[in-house]
């Protein structure tokens, strides 16, 4: 009977480990600098690597965070992202940042998902609403406004958007469980995708005139 506890207890502690597991592979190696030259290389994690003894300080660095980019785009916020294509040495360590500068009054960064990555947000500067849809069938909204200091997290693959409804700019930094976390924009994916999606399949599944729906295509 104890062995069949001990089986037990197992099985389930491997299942709960299965089903937490949430981020990037985790490496067989100390590291495994990417480059884009195929010749002489091996390959891991989608990238190919340099060997460990050409590897320099420089491809564990950047520089940067602390500058600021313009938000006077459509949608008032920039991102700059810290990924591996950014630190070639972040490949297999499953971890990335982004900084996201938003506009005063109204800087958005619109619903979208990291399809490899949870997300954790820390505010350094203003004020955010921000918040994530759960799956269906709820698709309920969790959100909260935020200020200087404030964290919070998006879980993998969820929908989540940050709104600046302050009359200063905010920023924020984010840090991503993967080297590259991937970022689909819900509305730019569906009314901006190359070849059009067509118009009768979204009129129905938004439920808007077709007219409306060709008009949206055209925005973006």
């Amino acid at each position: 009977m104890e062995g069949f506890h001990f089986l037990q207890a197992l099985f389930i502690l491997t299942l709960a480990s299965s089903l937490a597991y949430a981020s990037d592979p985790s490496p067989l190696q100390d590291f495994c600098v990417a480059i884009n030259d195929p010749n002489d290389a091996v390959f891991v994690n989608g990238k190919v690597c340099k060997g460990a003894k050409l590897a320099t300080a420089d491809d564990f660095f950047f520089s940067g965070l602390n500058i600021g980019k313009i938000t006077s785009n459509s949608v008032g916020s920039s991102v700059t992202p810290v990924n591996v294509a950014q630190i070639s040495g972040l490949n297999t360590l499953g971890i990335s940042l982004a900084r996201i500068d938003y506009a005063a009054n109204g800087g958005l960064n619109p619903p979208h998902t990291h399809p490899r990555a949870t997300e954790i947000l820390v505010v350094l500067e203003g004020t955010l609403y921000v918040g994530f849809v759960t799956s269906n069938p709820d698709n309920r909204v969790i959100a909260k406004v935020l200020n200087k200091g404030d964290v919070f997290v998006f879980p993998v693959g969820l929908v989540h958007f940050q709104f600046n409804p302050g009359k200063s700019k905010a920023v924020a930094i984010a840090a991503l469980s993967s080297q590259d976390p991937g970022v689909i924009t819900i509305a730019n994916a569906v009314f901006g995708s190359d070849p059009s999606i067509n118009p009768d399949v979204l009129s129905k599944a938004f439920k808007l005139d077709k007219s409306m729906v060709k008009s949206l295509q055209s925005k973006f």
